[in-house]
């Protein structure tokens, strides 16, 4: 073996060190990507009805090719008895609902609501399950809120991004809508993301209300993921909608496969 100078070993340890400066940013990239959730594997059951205005149909156009595309085996529904089926509720991963107001049985809430408890995660949009079953208080403690009024229709709001570190959220710039800007009954211990803001243009009462816009909670072991946004599918072109609504399926579907996690951070104290 060769005997190097000091002057040798100094340059070749510079050499390595250098190698390894221009290659971290590769590997980092690398560790982020096997370090976010992914759908490949799990079990979805997608859920679509109710008001036809919000384009149930057409959001089952949207989303299930993606979810395919990642891996994702998907089952797909016209029909709430499916939360009758305790071997596929017992089975699947993740409930994705878009079905704005209409009803739900008693015997079909206590098979979606028992299948959340025991961990299977639920992710939408909106009406389809900020708006779903308008009777039923047990599905709205699980959701985490209610829709209650959208002042004004279909207007120009801002969504601000609120938590800069959260994984569905982190990297995400504020954004503009042209929407339905929904005003809701939240509850106050949700994990929020994003907010809006209200005017005195249409109701001067709620001037400056902030709104909650996305949030996730826990009900029982299962992970509840909720925007407020996707009126119509064409509210997804907007690429902060549709990344925000991506990430949090991906997270509500680990709740079978990730430690809970730990927050306390209600809106009140």
């Amino acid at each position: 073996m060769l005997n190097k100078s000091p002057r040798n070993l100094i340059a070749s340890a510079i050499f390595i060190l250098t190698g390894l400066l221009l290659l971290s940013p590769k590997i980092y990239a690398q560790n982020t990507i096997q370090n976010t959730p992914t759908m490949d594997g799990k079990k979805v059951l997608f859920v679509y009805g109710g008001w036809q205005p919000h384009e149930p149909k057409q959001s089952v156009d949207v989303f299930v090719p993606w979810l395919k595309a990642e891996g994702a085996e998907v089952v797909v529904s016209d029909n709430l008895d499916s939360y009758l089926d305790e071997e596929l509720m017992r089975s699947v991963d993740l409930i994705i609902q878009t079905w704005t107001m209409g009803t739900i049985t008693n015997e079909q809430e206590r098979g979606l609501l028992k299948a959340i408890r025991n961990g299977a995660g639920l992710a939408g949009w909106h009406g389809g399950i900020g708006d779903s079953f308008r009777n039923n208080t047990e599905y709205q403690f699980m959701v985490g809120g209610q829709w209650v009024a959208h002042p004004g229709g279909v207007i120009d709001y801002s969504v601000q991004i609120t938590d800069k570190n959260d994984p569905v959220t982190q990297g995400l710039n504020d954004f503009s809508m042209h929407s339905e800007q929904y005003y809701m009954h939240i509850d106050p211990n949700v994990e929020v993301m994003a907010t809006t803001k209200f005017t005195s243009e249409y109701s001067s009462w709620i001037d400056e209300c902030v709104m909650p816009v996305v949030w996730k909670k826990y009900y029982g072991k299962g992970r509840v993921f909720y925007s407020s946004l996707g009126h119509v599918m064409t509210d997804f072109e907007i690429p902060e909608a549709l990344e925000i609504m991506k990430r949090g399926i991906r997270w509500a579907a680990e709740s079978k496969y990730t430690p809970k996690e730990k927050w306390v951070s209600p809106v009140y104290k």
